[in-house]
């Protein structure tokens, strides 16, 4: 599990660690299963109520919650002593450069997400388990978007499964699923050995394909009939998991999701207003300091005078 950012290069199909990965997400998932609800609805006609094949799937960053979890994590960890400010500061700009000139660098991902691992290292999932409780309650809970979560509740309400499907670690993912009522998680999996994480990844980082591997094996586990599935995400890298549905969403898209939801006649929803629309996205809005929000603001004025 890392408390960073996990991310792997863009338009990859599947790869047996993608797989490996989504597999790994959909066990851990189904051990953690909660049905409790939340509030509100949306759809008047759909959800169809008592489809048992039927569930949903949500993205987290940017989806369902304001922001990244794995920045709101680094922050709680980083309050803890995890790490130190030197580590901070790579997240930060990590972090702001992807979110802002919209690419990854796979030797700097590669980089910080072995850090992220060193840094849980040796620690016991358990410990890691409880502080993500407390982690949700300091910087989560006030940036779930109320629009999103209605439309899970409507899910909800017509009987069906709804799960958070994450690059962020399961642990997290789990936490935040519980705290909205929903059914559980597909994370990122960590391998751990008698309840100790080792520093390794099971398969890869739950991202791009390997979500939609993660969606395909919870669907086949739990025998829904993904044309009758729903799927919800405002990122375009969520596209695989997206196309594997019958009820595809774009929630806040980017501009590439945006472009791809037009043109395939998919169902659009934005929860953004005014000067949120256009800083959602940016780790450094929740503020650890002076140095994602430079980082930022640095990438933005240099894109504005190119």
């Amino acid at each position: 599990m890392a408390a960073l950012g996990w991310l792997t290069p863009r338009r990859r199909s599947a790869t047996a660690r993608s797989v490996l990965a989504g597999e790994a997400a959909a066990e851990a998932a189904r051990k953690t299963q909660d049905t409790s609800v939340v509030a509100g609805g949306d759809e008047p006609e759909f959800p169809v109520r008592g489809d048992a094949q039927a569930a949903a799937f949500f993205d987290l960053d940017n989806t369902v919650m304001q922001g990244a979890a794995l920045f709101h994590y680094g922050r709680g960890l980083y309050k803890r002593k995890f790490f130190e400010t030197r580590d901070l500061a790579k997240f930060a700009w990590q972090q702001a450069w992807f979110r802002l000139a919209g690419f990854e660098d796979p030797d700097h991902m590669q980089d910080v997400r072995e850090s992220a691992l060193s840094i849980v290292k040796g620690h016991r999932v358990a410990e890691l388990q409880s502080i993500g409780e407390e982690i949700y309650d300091e910087y989560m809970a006030e940036r779930i978007w109320p629009g999103t979560r209605a439309l899970a509740q409507a899910h909800l309400d017509a009987g069906q499964k709804v799960w958070l499907v994450t690059a962020a670690p399961v642990e997290i993912a789990q936490v935040i699923a519980r705290r909205l009522g929903l059914t559980g998680a597909l994370g990122t999996v960590a391998e751990s050995v008698s309840g100790v994480y080792t520093g390794k990844l099971v398969g890869e980082p739950l991202h791009g394909p390997a979500k939609a591997e993660a969606v395909r094996a919870l669907a086949a586990a739990e025998g829904l009939d993904l044309s009758r599935c729903a799927a919800y995400s405002d990122s375009h890298n969520d596209i695989p998991m997206l196309s594997l549905v019958g009820h595809p969403y774009a929630i806040n898209p980017d501009s590439k999701l945006r472009k791809h939801a037009r043109e395939k006649d998919w169902r659009l929803r934005d929860y953004r207003t005014g000067r949120k629309a256009a800083k959602v996205g940016i780790p450094a809005a929740a503020g650890v300091g002076a140095v994602a929000g430079g980082t930022a603001a640095a990438i933005a004025l240099h894109r504005r005078r190119r």
